[in-house]
This record gives C-alpha cells, structure tokens and sequence, in this order.
C-alpha cells in the first residue's frame, strides 16, 4: 500500500514558511542557508536560530537553547508540593525570556557537577537534563562537521534574543492588556501562562515572540521571549517595518513594487530556462532512442555483422 499524498494546501504553506526563513528563493530552490538547515535533524526555525547564531557570535548558548527545546519541560510540580516547586522555578527565572530561563537552568546544573540529587532539590527532571545533554553534545558533533563556529557570547545574552528574533519572528505577538497579546500578522488573541518567567515580571514588554500556542480554556504561549521592534523590522522585512514619515512609506510601497516585480521577472526566467533544459533532455532522449533503432539488426536485411550471429545466407550443404 502507498501513502496518500499530503494536501497541496500543506505543501504550499510548508513551502511558504521556509521561504519566509530564508531556506528557499524566490523560484522554489534551496539558497545556501536552506542547505545548511538540510544537515541539522531539527525544525526549520530550530536549524536557522543555530546557523544565524553564529553570525552573531552566541552559537554556544543558543546550542544550550535548541537542546533543552528538544526534550520535554524539566520542571515539575508534585501537587502536595507546590509552593515550593514555584519557589524553586522562580529563581531560575530571567525575566526577558523563557528561553534564557532554561539556558540558565543548563548552566546551574552544568555548574553543580551534573548532580542527579540538586536536580531533586530544585524540582527539575534529571532525565530530562540528561537527554538535553545528550542531544546537545549530538548538535555539537554536527556544527563541527558543517564547520559552524561555536561561540560563546558570556553574559551578554540581549544578543541571544536577536538570534531567538531571527527564526520566530513569524510568532510575534504585540501587547493588547494586561497578561494578553494579539499576533502580529493573523491578530489571534493569545495570552502568557502563569508559569512564564514574564508572567510575573514587573512590566510587560510590547513585542515578544513565542515558540508555539497551546489551546487549553484559552490561547496560551509557550516559550515566549522579549524583542525589540527594531528587531522584527530587521530580520522579518517582508512582514514588519518602522513607521516613518509620509515621504518614507512612499518609498516603502516602491521598494516593495519593484521587489514583486523584480520576484515576477525572476520567475519567468525560471521558467524560460526549464523549457529549454526540458526540450534539450527531450532532443537528446529522442536521438538515442533512434540511434538504438538504427543499429537494430533483421535477418534478411543485408547488413553484414562482424561478430557472431545470424549468417547472412544459409550455408551449401556439403556431402550427402
């Protein structure tokens, strides 16, 4: 039995977020970036936080991220122990980012000697850790055979946030009341979950992004970080831009004229070239099959052959 294909529709919008991330081009192809994110057994965004990462000289600690994303969350909260489960969760908080918020849970138990027993005492999940650990030192294995440099960025972790910008800035969020957003681009209404590190931070930022919505009794965001605006409008150009004065956003509404036209221009060149390069495999397809034709040889047709085979006459009979 054979698969059913998946709907176009899935295709097309699969094809579409990695165009947005910059692993396909304008024709369909993969560009440069979209062939190093081939190599990397991680999710699309995952693969270019890791590449973008260290361009900006934080691959390290982004390394740290990607991995404890890949497991299951490593806090846990025993029902007749729950205050203090909270209390040990909140010291582990950075209150930018909940994606900081495991990089610093990675470095304390690093810290502590991997110890199995101050993961019990803080409330974490030691094979969760474990896990983490195993599939981080598998990435590392990876970015040195795909020469990525890995970086360490120290303590100035504003630059992380950039890289954690750079693959989720399609799940941006902008700040509508107290504790709620609406996304950026559909304007779904989506909330923080009380156990995000920003959930209880003094302020609200107005930009974050989120890793992904889970529908409980309402849209909560997991994983959620802080961004600066600039941010969206710099490494997301075909969804944000800076509004500026009237003279700029007619400039804006030309530049992204001449960006569709020149995406169109690229298109049909495209497919110029793949009618030509699809006459040309015909035209050679055809000639080989009739040189077969012609080399065929039928008893009777008076070709002689050099090797052995079916005599050109039957032989005279010699004796009785």
């Amino acid at each position: 039995d054979f698969m059913d294909p998946p709907p176009q529709d899935n295709i097309l919008n699969s094809m579409y977020q990695l165009w947005v991330l910059g692993a396909l081009d304008n024709t369909g192809g993969l560009t440069g970036l979209g062939k190093q994110m081939v190599e990397f057994p991680l999710d699309p965004p995952l693969a270019k936080m890791l590449i973008v990462a260290a361009d900006l000289k934080c691959s390290n600690e982004i390394l740290t991220i990607v991995s404890m994303l890949s497991v299951p969350p490593v806090f846990f909260r025993p029902p007749d122990r729950a205050e203090a489960s909270d209390a040990a969760r909140e010291k582990f908080f950075v209150p930018e980012s909940d994606h900081l918020t495991m990089l610093h849970v990675y470095q304390q138990w690093k810290g502590n000697g991997y110890r199995g027993d101050w993961c019990n005492d803080h409330y974490l999940q030691v094979k969760g850790l474990r896990k983490a650990r195993e599939v981080r030192a598998q990435l590392l294995d990876i970015m040195k055979q795909q020469r990525v440099a890995v970086i360490s960025c120290g303590t100035h972790w504003d630059v992380c946030r950039t890289a954690i910008c750079s693959a989720y800035f399609h799940n941006a969020a902008k700040l509508k009341g107290i504790g709620e957003y609406v996304n950026c681009r559909s304007g779904m209404p989506c909330h923080l979950h009380p156990t995000s590190a920003l959930y209880g931070l003094g302020y609200t930022p107005d930009y974050i992004v989120y890793h992904e919505l889970v529908m409980t009794s309402k849209e909560y965001m997991q994983q959620v970080t802080a961004v600066e605006a600039q941010w969206l409008a710099e490494m997301g150009p075909m969804f944000f831009t800076i509004k500026d004065s009237l003279t700029s956003r007619i400039d804006q509404k030309k530049k992204v004229k001449e960006s569709k036209n020149a995406m169109e221009a690229e298109m049909s060149e495209y497919q110029k070239e793949k009618v030509a390069k699809e006459k040309v495999t015909a035209d050679k397809i055809s000639a080989r099959l009739a040189k077969e034709r012609g080399s065929i040889v039928e008893p009777g047709t008076g070709l002689r052959r050099k090797e052995p085979g079916t005599p050109y006459r039957t032989p005279r009979r010699i004796g009785l």
